[in-house]
């Protein structure tokens, strides 16, 4: 299969996850009736943010950085399932550089992963030798492993010994100086809110100057209070209300998200963090001297910083060469590649 073949598929697969078809409706709802997390809004929204990456331009555009080649090493893959299709583009990376795929599947993932594999098998039939779905991995030459902190030890413990990357848990922050239009304030509810805060792309946190008034920005996510409907959400959101309340710790409430001013960057489910600053070449400071924890950030201002930065409302889509912790895949396929 030449690198042509392999993209000219993954470009038809993108024009698949951008339909409406019948079958594709199915799977959806099969999904969210599996993993309630999945809801079809968010998958179709995930389905939509992978298509517009899989155009021609955007994929040989990528894959030139790097030369073409055949290579039958294995690359076993152990993906997240915090969101819908959180590995795709692991897997992705792996078979547009040639390597074969060895999947191991997250408990969460409902059906989706499965699905999309096997649509690309029916446009690219020679993709079938190339993937493979496990239990457990097995004769493999390299490892792409995503987990939480605590698995990540297990991680390292198992695969260190062969090439590796190895990724825990990271989030995503928000820095903003108060002069933020009303649609800016409500784009950065998309940052919040998309797949209800799971992903290590959603914010968990925000920064904002001393004295900030929190109004407008309240007033501009109003429109995402539907997340209130979704009975896994509220659940979160009234337990949190609940042990504040109990403990006395100072938050804001607006009647579908808590805000609560801590130094930590992971907030709860349905609770964003918020930290005061007085200059922000100071929180820059900060931030840099912790960019191993940190995903992204999405901001109206500019900042110094090696973290990969978005303006308010992007950070939950990611081009193709936006890698998660800032690790270039395929530069290290391509390393390894014998």
């Amino acid at each position: 299969m030449t690198q042509k073949q392999r993209i000219d598929a993954f470009v038809t697969l993108g024009k698949l996850l951008a339909s409406d078809q019948e079958k594709t409706e199915r799977i959806l709802q099969q999904a969210s009736i599996k993993n309630p997390w999945y809801t079809m809004e968010n998958t179709k929204k995930q389905f939509q943010a992978l298509s517009s990456n899989l155009t021609s331009e955007k994929l040989m555009r990528w894959v030139a950085l790097y030369p073409a080649i055949q290579n039958d090493q294995i690359v076993g893959l152990i993906l997240a399932g915090n969101i819908p299709l959180a590995g795709f583009h692991d897997i992705l990376c792996v078979l547009i550089a040639g390597f074969n795929a060895q999947i191991k599947l997250s408990s969460d993932d409902a059906g989706l992963t499965t699905f999309v594999l096997h649509e690309l098998i029916e446009i690219e039939p020679a993709f079938a030798k190339k993937i493979q779905i496990v239990d457990r991995l097995q004769q493999y030459d390299l490892i792409i492993a995503t987990g939480s902190n605590n698995s990540s030890r297990y991680f390292d413990y198992y695969f260190g010994r062969k090439p590796h990357i190895i990724r825990k848990n990271r989030n995503s922050m928000a820095i903003l100086t108060g002069t933020e239009s009303p649609e800016q304030l409500k784009a950065l509810g998309f940052d919040i809110f998309d797949y209800f805060g799971l992903g290590c792309r959603s914010v968990s946190k925000l920064y904002i100057p001393r004295h900030y008034n929190f109004n407008a920005f309240f007033e501009a996510i109003e429109d995402f209070n539907v997340v209130k409907e979704h009975y896994k959400y509220v659940n979160n959101y009234d337990y949190n209300k609940s042990i504040y309340l109990i403990n006395g710790d100072k938050h804001l409430d607006n009647g579908f998200m808590l805000l609560k001013e801590d130094m930590r960057f992971a907030s709860p489910l349905a609770t964003v963090f918020y930290e005061e600053y007085d200059q922000i070449h100071e929180i820059a400071d900060q931030l840099e001297a912790q960019a191993d924890k940190i995903q992204c950030i999405v901001t109206e201002t500019t900042i110094e910083t090696s973290i990969p930065t978005f303006s308010l409302g992007n950070s939950q889509c990611p081009s193709l060469t936006d890698y998660a912790d800032g690790v270039d895949v395929l530069e290290f396929l391509f390393r390894h590649n014998k």
